[in-house]
C-alpha cells in the first residue's frame, strides 16, 4: 500500500490528501503557547502491535512514525527532510545508498548507530519474523534468497561502515528507495531490547525504546487510550513543542461528536450526517486520501476461484455511486480502479484515467443477474450462502450493510456478514477465513507501485490469492527490466492495472475523502496523504479560553 508505507486500512481510519499546516507556525503564535501543551486524538481502531517489523496498519504506523525515526521523515509537502541522515549520497548506477548519520539516542540513552539500522533491517526480512512488509526490500542486494531461508541476514545488501554511516546496495535501481527509508518497515531497532523481551518484544509500551520525537507510555497491549509523551532523549527536542499527545479508540461516530462538542477531544472525522451540518464550520478541513476500500475474494479454492462470471457478477451488483453519495455521504468518491485519482500523474493524464476499465467498477443489475445464474450454473449449485467480512468500525458497519442490500438483488444468493476489531479482521484476512473481506491500502508515497504490488501472486497483502500471470509480469517488468525508462514502466502498470478489473480480481469500493475537524487552537499539525499521515513533532497548542 503497495510498496508503502502502504497501510492495511480499518475501515473509517483513514485521511486525506495533500499536506496542510493547520494554522500559521510563526513566531507571533509560538509567544502565545498554552500552558497545557497536550494535544488530545482520536482513532477508530486499538493499537495491534508496537513492532516495527511487524507493523501494517495506519493506527500502529501513525504511532511509530511519531516515536520512531527512520534515515529520512516526511515532511511538508510531503516532501523529505533529514531525519537520523542528515546527508546521503547515491551512486552514479543508482545502486549504492549511503547514509551519514548524526548522532543521536535512544529513549534509555543509548547511541542510534548504522548497526541499529542493519539489525532491524535484517531482523524484518529474515524468514522467521515473517514481516508482511519484507517485500518492501525487495531491491536490496540477496533480499529474495534472505528472505525465503537461502541465504543469512548477514548477506542482506545493507552494512555498517563505522558507527555513523549506512551503505546500502541494491539489486537494481530504485528512485522512490528515498521514499521506503522514510517508513517503519525501515526503522532501527535496539537489538538488546529485542533479544531481552524476545516474543514480548513491543507488546506493551515497556518492551520497546523509542528514538523519535515521543515515546509511548501507558499502553498495556490491549487498552484503548495510551500516550505519546515528548522524549528528551531525541536528538531535536527543543523543537517539540508537545508535551503529550493523548490517544483515546472512540468507534462510536455520536460519542466522537460529543467528545470534540465538549473540547475533551481535539479532532474528529465527521461522518455523512455530521459533515452536512458542520461542513461550514472554520474548523473544517477536507483531507482527499491516497487511499482506497476495496472488496476481495476468496480464491484460494471454493466457489470464487476460476469463476469469473461470479466476481463480476457482484461488482455489478453494487452502486458504487450511490454508496459514497447517499451512505458516506462524507465526500468520499467511486472508484475508476485500485489505484486511487491524484495519486500519480504522466503528461499531465491521471493514472486512474488511463488505467480506467469501465466494467470493472460500472453498476448494471441486469448484466449482473445474467452474469449470476452462469456462475451458478458454473459451480453446479443453484444457491449459495456466503458470508461479508469487515471492520467493526461505522464506515465497515455501513459498507456490510449496503453490500448486503445490494446483494440482495442476485437471486440464489444469502449474504451473512460479520462486522470484528480491526485486528481481528487483519488476522481472519491473512488466514484466508473468509468468502468476502472490505481491506483497504493507503499508498506511502506517490506511485502507482504502491497499489499495483499488491496483487501480484505473492504478495502477503493479497488475501484472497487472486493470481494472474499477465499482471505479475506487468509488474515485474516495472520493477526491473523498465524501471529506468518512465514511459515503459508507466505502461507496465497501467497493463497490470488494467488486467486486474478486466479479471475483477477484486471490487473497487470507494477513495476516502474525509472531512475533519480541527480545534482552531491547534497550530503546526503536519498531514500527508499517504503512510503514516500524521506528524506530531511541530505541532503545538496556542492559548485559548
Amino acid at each position: 500500500m503497495a510498496m508503502k508505507l502502504s497501510r492495511t486500512l480499518a475501515l473509517g481510519a483513514v485521511s486525506g490528501t495533500s499536506l496542510l499546516l493547520l494554522g500559521a507556525c510563526g513566531s507571533k503564535n509560538s509567544q502565545h503557547l498554552a500552558s497545557n501543551q497536550t494535544l488530545h486524538w482520536v482513532v477508530t481502531a486499538n493499537l495491534p502491535t508496537m513492532d516495527p517489523s511487524k507493523s501494517t496498519d495506519v493506527v500502529s504506523g501513525g504511532v511509530l512514525n511519531n516515536v520512531d525515526e527512520g534515515l529520512l521523515r516526511i515532511g511538508q509537502n510531503s516532501k523529505l527532510r533529514p531525519g537520523v541522515a542528515n546527508a546521503y549520497h547515491v551512486s552514479k548506477n543508482g545502486k549504492i545508498w549511503t547514509f551519514d548519520l548524526r548522532h543521536s539516542k535512544w529513549s534509555n540513552g543509548a547511541p542510534v548507530t548504522a548497526n541499529d539500522f542493519v539489525y532491524g533491517w535484517r531482523r524484518t526480512v529474515k524468514p522467521s519474523t515473517a514481516s508482511q512488509f519484507a517485500y518492501l526490500y525487495n531491491h536490496v542486494k540477496n533480499y529474495r534468497a534472505v528472505n525465503q531461508g537461502k541465504k543469512a541476514p548477514a548477506k542482506l545488501g545493507v552494512k555498517a561502515r563505522g558507527k555513523y554511516q549506512l551503505v546500502v546496495t541494491l539489486s537494481r535501481p530504485q528512485r522512490y528507495f528515498k521514499y521506503l527509508v522514510a517508513s517503519q518497515a525501515f526503522l532501527p531497532q535496539n537489538r538488546q531490547e529485542v533479544q531481552r523481551y524476545a516474543s514480548k518484544y513491543a507488546t506493551n509500551s515497556r518492551r520497546a525504546v523509542y528514538n523519535g520525537p515521543f515515546k509511548l507510555t501507558g499502553w498495556n497491549g490491549t487498552n484503548d487510550d495510551w500516550t505519546l509523551a515528548k522524549n528528551q532523549q531525541y536528538w531535536n527536542a527543543k523543537a517539540t513543542k508537545l508535551k503529550a499527545v493523548k490517544y483515546q479508540v472512540i468507534k462510536d461516530q455520536g460519542t466522537w461528536l460529543s467528545q470534540y462538542q465538549s473540547g475533551k477531544v481535539d479532532e474528529l472525522i465527521t461522518d455523512g450526517p455530521q459533515y452536512r451540518e458542520l461542513k461550514n464550520s472554520p474548523d473544517m478541513h477536507i483531507r482527499n486520501s491516497a487511499s482506497m476500500f476495496y472488496l476481495e475474494f476468496n480464491q484460494r479454492d471454493g466457489f470464487f476461484k476460476h469463476n469469473l462470471d461470479a466476481r463480476r457478477a457482484i461488482s455489478l451488483a453494487i452502486d458504487k455511486r450511490s454508496f459514497t453519495h447517499n451512505i458516506l455521504a462524507d465526500g468520499s468518491q467511486p472508484p475508476k480502479g485500485l489505484v486511487p485519482t491524484k495519486l500519480a500523474k504522466k503528461d499531465n493524464i491521471d493514472f486512474a484515467n488511463a488505467a480506467y476499465v469501465k466494467s470493472g467498477t460500472t453498476y448494471n443489475v441486469k448484466r449482473a443477474r445474467a452474469l449470476w445464474q452462469k456462475a451458478l450454473r458454473q459451480s453446479g449449485r443453484s444457491s449459495v450462502t456466503l458470508n461479508l467480512l469487515a471492520d467493526d468500525t461505522p464506515n465497515g458497519k455501513r459498507t456490510v450493510e449496503f453490500v448486503q442490500s445490494q446483494m440482495a438483488k442476485l437471486p440464489g444468493l444469502k449474504l451473512t456478514t460479520t462486522t470484528v476489531p480491526f485486528n481481528v479482521r487483519l488476522d481472519r484476512s491473512t488466514q484466508g477465513n473468509f468468502d468476502m473481506v472490505v481491506g483497504g491500502w493507503i499508498a506511502d508515497f506517490p506511485d502507482p507501485i504502491s497499489f499495483s504490488a499488491l496483487f501480484t501472486s505473492n504478495n502477503a497483502y493479497n488475501r484472497g490469492h487472486w493470481k494472474n500471470r499477465a499482471y505479475d509480469t506487468a509488474v515485474k517488468n516495472a520493477e526491473g527490466q523498465d524501471a529506468n525508462d518512465p514511459d515503459a514502466r508507466w505502461n507496465d502498470l497501467v497493463s497490470a492495472e488494467k488486467t486486474l478489473m478486466q479479471q475483477q480480481g477484486i471490487v473497487p469500493l470507494y477513495q476516502p475523502t474525509q472531512a475533519q475537524m480541527i480545534k482552531p487552537y491547534v497550530h503546526g499539525l503536519q498531514y500527508f496523504p499517504t503512510g503514516a499521515q500524521w506528524d506530531f513533532s511541530r505541532a503545538y497548542i496556542v492559548h485559548h479560553k
